[in-house]
């Protein structure tokens, strides 16, 4: 590696290092100030925490958070990568320090009208959230969840991540005998969720990543031996120049795209990216049920989460 790309690295990780730091300190004051006093709850691992931080004590929710994130950084480490799990380590660690760190030092609380709570409290969670997840890491193991169903099942990430919260949203109106927080606890969800969707430009989950470079052969090595993902290697010619090169797609995990890019630029810092939102992702996993059984069958045969070439 040169010195100039080992210097890009370093820079690189300075700046997500940055993006970890002010949103995980945004999120810990939205949840610490706005609602946490308020009685209300975030979405995912960090709703359940302050669930049971609302039954045990909510100096509590900072390390019953890290607690109960300790599974989905385990499957994390296993099916997604070790650089993404050094992030989420990292932001969760940081998140969960600024909320001790607020709790002892600055016990500020905000009681307001319900829509100032929600508007305020919700938009400044999600943009901590959003930068968060602009560094290649995430809070809410949830996702990670979402990301396993979907290379099994097919399911999208969304999808599995709303099923648990409205799960998570019903299981604190029964803990807390009051429907009312958490009705307004899934509004201010889908206020942060907006706000994410504005700091991180197109949050869908599924994206799709054309690189051409001259050094293709590597850089598909590296995809595959490394990040696991499957790729297709189609061929193209210059417009101006005429030369034949080789074009590799790739479709990959939101979470997964900032690593896909430092590869990328690790291997060639002067390779062209294009990077597109896929709506969905077909696989042909919507068949008869005959066909269904064969296909589980197959599965059975394979190594698990085993990738094939798109």
């Amino acid at each position: 590696m040169s010195t100039t790309t080992h210097s890009k690295s370093i820079t690189s990780e300075i700046v997500y290092a940055l993006w970890i730091l002010i949103g995980a300190a945004m999120a810990a004051f939205a949840v610490e100030v706005f609602l946490i006093p308020n009685r209300l709850i975030d979405g995912g691992v960090v709703g359940v925490a302050m669930i049971f931080g609302n039954i045990f004590g909510t100096s509590w929710i900072p390390y019953l958070l890290v607690l109960f994130n300790l599974p989905f950084i385990y499957l994390a480490y296993r099916f997604i990568g070790r650089y993404f799990v050094m992030h989420m380590v990292v932001s969760v660690l940081v998140f969960a320090g600024f909320m001790v760190g607020l709790q002892n030092f600055l016990p500020l609380e905000f009681h307001g009208e319900s829509l100032e709570v929600v508007v305020i409290g919700g938009a400044l969670l999600g943009i901590g959230i959003g930068l968060i997840i602009r560094a290649g890491a995430c809070l809410d193991g949830t996702e990670i969840l979402g990301i396993i169903v979907n290379k099994r099942t097919g399911i999208s990430v969304g999808q599995t991540v709303l099923v648990c919260n409205v799960f998570i949203f019903a299981t604190a109106g029964i803990v807390f005998q009051d429907w009312h927080p958490p009705i307004l606890s899934l509004i201010t969800y889908m206020v942060a969720i907006k706000m994410m969707d504005t700091v991180i430009v197109g949050l869908d989950e599924t994206k799709s990543v054309t690189i051409i470079s001259p050094k293709s052969k590597q850089i598909a090595e590296s995809i595959v031996h490394e990040l696991g993902l499957g790729l297709t290697i189609m061929y193209g010619r210059g417009g101006y120049s005429g030369r034949e090169r080789e074009i590799l797609y790739v479709i990959s995990e939101r979470l997964q795209l900032a690593e896909l890019k430092d590869l990328v630029y690790r291997e060639d810092p002067g390779a062209f990216m294009a990077v597109e939102n896929l709506h969905e992702v077909a696989n042909g996993r919507q068949r008869t049920p005959q066909k269904r059984e064969q296909s589980k069958v197959q599965k059975l045969m394979k190594p698990l989460f085993q990738k094939r070439s798109h």
